[in-house]
């Protein structure tokens, strides 16, 4: 069954869904002819694109299998770096789109509806002790909340180049915004193939048979993107699996607004992990880490972590801060999401080769957060103008595949 739906996520802890009537939603429109867009995916890029595309004036509508926000943008970090990204293909598109998430908070009120805010950024080395008795670290740069035996102790990021979101909350006020101003329509279905006729693009048929018309189709669909014919004939896009944990501190107001990045030696294991902890303005403290290649399932909802990866967690939360141990935090998820990653390791965005009005835009691995609205504008100015400004998109052109894949 399909249905259309409507968003609602404010204050910044509530969510909630209600059933809208497309005939009634607003429209910023002034078109008689607006281009139709489908939008295939509820994840942070397609929503960013349904997003931007209404506000040029498309005709918008979203399909997505399952709930938006309910894969890797819901379980994400949410973390922001204005210039890690530098020196390499995708330091245009980060730096653009930390400035466009800075313009959406204020926008829409980022700080209240989805927990933006700057943040410091630390690197540090722990090992775990393997007695009781090891004494925590004392530095000046080290948060008072990180009672750790820690070591190498960097400044990575300040308030003027690293900030945070909280993905799932962006993600819904984003498509909320999106259905409530421009006229974007929600359905909810599973998409079962593109007709294709001749060389274009005209339609979607979804599970059940529906059939929606389209002058243009968005596949932004992540590591599911793997399952269309169409593109995994000319690219492979496969899942980073990756774990994490939400921590509800009994002190919540002890935790700063300071991202961890550890290097993290095991006391019974000789190679560093690299689990990362972002405390959050919710009061909740997210650390994540354990990730590997694996298959991706047919169900993003169906995605369970895996107890050895969700307990190495818990026990680096409980070795980086006695406020994040068991009887100290209570434990609100464990859970685990797919990232999408390419071969290259650059994202896929633009319009597929020999399939006029057939764009994608999938592939950016761990940084779809930062990236999501950069993308978003980008691939709103290629549909609608035929090319992009805000960004080049040169470079990640899904022709820079074609000839190179191999049966």
């Amino acid at each position: 069954m399909n249905i259309t739906v409507g968003i609602t996520c404010s204050p910044l802890n509530t969510i909630s869904v209600k059933l809208i009537n497309p005939s009634t939603s607003p429209s910023s429109r002034s078109m008689e002819n607006p281009k139709r867009v489908l939008v295939c995916g509820g994840g942070v890029i397609g929503v960013c694109t349904a997003y931007f595309l209404a506000k040029k004036g498309a005709a918008v509508t979203l399909i997505e299998k399952s709930d938006v926000a309910c894969a890797a943008s819901g379980k994400a970090g949410g973390f922001l770096a204005l210039d890690w990204c530098d020196g390499g293909p995708m330091e245009s598109l980060a730096r653009t789109s930390f400035n466009l998430h800075r313009s959406l908070s204020q926008q829409l009120n980022g700080p209240e509806s989805y927990g933006y805010r700057p943040l410091t950024t630390l690197s540090l080395t722990i090992t775990e002790p393997n007695t009781t008795t090891t004494l925590p670290s004392s530095s000046a740069t080290l948060p008072s909340w990180v009672d750790a035996p820690a070591r190498d102790i960097k400044t990575i990021g300040t308030f003027e180049t690293t900030a945070q979101v909280h993905p799932q909350l962006f993600t819904k006020t984003l498509i909320n915004n999106a259905v409530a101003h421009y006229g974007v329509k929600v359905v909810i279905g599973k998409l079962e193939r593109l007709e294709v006729v001749g060389d274009r693009v005209e339609s979607v048929v979804l599970e059940g048979g529906r059939v929606m018309e389209s002058d243009a189709v968005v596949l932004a669909m992540g590591p599911w993107c793997s399952k269309l014919e169409l593109l995994s004939s000319i690219f492979r896009v496969y899942g980073i699996k990756a774990h994490s944990i939400v921590l509800e501190p009994r002190e919540a107001n002890a935790i700063t607004p300071h991202a961890l990045f550890l290097s993290y030696y095991p006391s019974k294991r000789g190679n560093p992990l690299d689990p990362e902890v972002y405390p959050r303005p919710t009061g909740e403290v997210y650390i994540c880490g354990m990730s590997a290649e694996e298959e991706v399932p047919d169900d993003p909802e169906g995605i369970m972590g895996d107890p050895e990866s969700i307990g190495m967690l818990k026990r680096v939360a409980k070795t980086v801060s006695s406020h994040l141990g068991e009887g100290e935090a209570r434990v609100k998820a464990e859970q685990a999401c797919f990232l999408p990653c390419t071969d290259d390791g650059v994202p896929v965005i633009g319009e597929i080769p020999g399939v006029k009005g057939c764009y994608v835009a999938t592939g950016h691995n761990c940084w779809g957060i930062l990236n999501g609205p950069a993308t978003g504008a980008a691939m709103a100015e290629l549909v609608i103008d035929g090319h992009s400004s805000i960004v080049d998109l040169e470079k990640f052109s899904p022709a820079r595949f074609v000839g190179k894949r191999k049966a």
